[in-house]
């Protein structure tokens, strides 16, 4: 496979948002984790749909990777400096 096809197969599978908020280094590293969150329910969906994974194992892993989210938000003082 060429440089060029695989570029636009990782641009398929990975695609990123350009982020377009208040630039803090912070926001700029909460919004990939939150881009990555997307994307990783995405898969998990799609895991359903081919009955690779049962309901409730969809469930627990979206639960597992919104407390990870949840967790990075709270680390990152989003808030705090939102506020200042």
């Amino acid at each position: 496979m060429d440089d060029y096809n695989q570029v636009d197969k990782n641009n398929l599978l990975y695609h990123r948002h350009q982020y377009l908020g208040e630039f803090t280094p912070q926001n700029l590293v909460f919004n990939a984790n939150l881009q990555e969150f997307s994307q990783s329910v995405c898969y998990i969906f799609d895991l359903l749909s081919r009955e690779k994974l049962s309901s409730r194992e969809c469930y627990e892993e979206i639960e597992l990777l919104w407390q990870q989210l949840t967790q990075s938000y709270k680390a990152l003082e989003i808030e705090k400096n939102a506020i200042e």
